[in-house]
């Protein structure tokens, strides 16, 4: 006897919508290791914040390796088993991170926890997809409450680090999934989803190889600047060891029967502009490290007040969220919703490159977190539902793996880096530029020792404009872009087209036939009297 929902028939509707809530509050930002904090997990173990760096990319990328893999997960047990099984794996995993100090231990763990946590996530997706009625209005709600979630759960693991210690917050998050095991196990229906299926069909070499392909891009990422890029024996190896598995995935995919992951989707035009977009996405998110230098770096931020920063976004992701519902409920056209997007976030580099002094104010803030936050939000939504619009249901499940990926870790990571290593060249730079008015004659050693933080500071800040100002170019570039691009009009166009053009061939062609009989006819009978 199959049950497609996840609860008894006993529980209140208002019950099961409260316990969905509860999953996604817990599950969604659930890591093994929280970006708030890791300044204080450097502190409290004495560990590179490269390791911690490499751990957060982690969970994102074991997200991405059990998507493909996550509807027959699902058909395969019993939803009350399943989801009590996880929640007390993922519970056992944070205690395991509340207690070690060996690095490799918490990356490890993320991972996992990346994998399992996409196992309970896409069991709530069915029902409220359901409940909100479309793929789009699912977006616009989804998309809002876990990126506001997430930006308050970041802040809250900052305040409970700072009030005991790090270990504090994965203590409680473990504590949280037993108590939810324990209501999943007297609230859910122990019924299958559908018919069960085997899981010897899932091949578990390409689950390893895509692993590993991004486990070795992320270390790449990760620990580049500390082990200057290609000068290291560790990047080089470290980057054949992603292309060599990467290349395996692609070559085995060809061979299997039941591919893991269909690379046919590649061939689609929404899905390659599509990932286009997010790859700018990721330029534009990618500036959070630029934004942690000169609120932390130069204007002096403790943990918490940057915390806060991020917090200030939830307006501009609680717009983008009721905007989105409508733009999908009356079915508008996507280009102008991903147009105002870019242009949000093209106006947040704008404002912060026009604003990196040392004066800033800390209510100067709020209007460019506002834009960026809106930005955020509106193109999470919009270029997510457009990169995997038209696919089927194994299409779209094949290919929600590499999108997440690469819009979470790939572009983001990549520019991360590349920011970095650019602001460290610019400082040099600026610092060079600044010692040509430093005139020997006219002022001593001690006075450049004493003004030397003010140097340094404003050498970081110049450092930082100049990246915002190549930012702010491209981001226009980004823009117009958009605004020339048809979004698959023109494909419909181009087939309405072929469609008209192919039934006016077809009756002259009948026409010409009918002419052809007529006057067959007419020579068989002769002249009519």
């Amino acid at each position: 006897m199959y049950n497609k929902g996840l609860f008894s028939d006993w529980v209140p509707k208002p019950v099961q919508l409260l316990m969905m809530v509860l999953l996604l509050i817990l599950v969604m930002p659930l890591g093994g290791v929280y970006t708030g904090n890791i300044s204080f997990m450097v502190g409290g173990t004495g560990v590179m914040q490269e390791y911690f760096l490499w751990a957060n990319y982690a969970t994102t990328i074991g997200m991405g390796a059990c998507m493909p893999v996550v509807l027959r997960m699902k058909m395969r047990f019993k939803v009350r088993d399943k989801l009590v099984i996880l929640l007390v794996l993922l519970g056992a995993l944070s205690y395991i991170n509340s207690t070690t100090f060996e690095p490799m231990v918490i990356v490890m763990t993320s991972l996992v926890i990346g994998f399992l946590k996409m196992m309970i996530t896409i069991e709530l997706f069915l029902p409220l997809m359901a409940m909100l009625g479309g793929r789009g209005i699912f977006y616009g709600v989804f998309y809002t409450f876990v990126l506001i979630l997430n930006q308050v759960s970041a802040y809250y693991a900052v305040e409970v680090s700072i009030l005991y210690n790090f270990q504090q917050f994965f203590i409680l998050a473990a504590v949280l999934c037993f108590v939810l095991a324990l209501l999943c196990w007297v609230l859910m229906h122990d019924k299958y989803f559908a018919l069960k299926v085997p899981l010897h069909y899932i091949d578990w070499l390409s689950v390893i190889l895509f692993v590993s392909t991004f486990m070795f891009s992320a270390y790449v990422f990760s620990f580049g600047k500390q082990q200057d890029w290609l000068n290291s024996k560790n990047i080089i190896n470290a980057s054949i060891a992603a292309f060599v598995s990467f290349a395996l995935l692609a070559i085995r995919q060809l061979t299997l029967k039941r591919p893991y992951i269909s690379f046919h989707i590649f061939t689609k035009s929404n899905v390659l502009n599509g990932l286009f977009m997010l790859l700018w996405l990721g330029m534009f998110l990618g500036t959070t490290s630029l934004q942690n230098i000169y609120s932390v770096g130069v204007l002096g931020y403790d943990q918490l007040t940057n915390a806060k920063l991020n917090v200030m976004m939830t307006p501009g992701l609680f717009l983008a969220g009721v905007i989105a519902v409508f733009w999908y409920k009356k079915e508008r056209p996507l280009k102008m919703f991903i147009f105002s997007g870019f242009a949000a976030m093209t106006a947040y580099a704008i404002i912060m490159y026009f604003s990196m002094v040392l004066e800033f104010n800390y209510e100067n803030w709020y209007l460019p977190m506002f834009l960026k936050g809106y930005g955020m939000c509106s193109l999470f939504i919009s270029v997510w539902y457009y990169t995997l619009d038209k696919l089927e249901l194994n299409e779209m499940l094949a290919a929600i793996g590499l999108v997440l990926v690469w819009r979470t870790f790939l572009a983001v990571g990549f520019f991360s880096a590349l920011f970095s290593w650019f602001q460290y060249q610019f400082q040099i730079v600026s610092l060079g530029d600044l010692a040509v008015y430093m005139d020997g004659m006219t002022i001593t050693p001690q006075t450049v020792t004493t003004n030397m933080k003010t140097i340094q500071l404003n050498a970081i800040i110049s450092a930082n404009k100049k990246i915002f100002g190549y930012i702010i170019v491209a981001g226009f570039g980004v823009m117009l872009y958009v605004i020339t691009h048809h979004f698959g009009k023109r494909t419909e166009y181009l087939r309405v087209i072929r469609i008209l053009n192919g039934k006016s061939v077809i009756a002259r062609r009948r026409a010409r036939e009918r002419k052809i009989l007529e006057e067959d006819l007419k020579g068989a009978t002769g002249p009519a009297l």
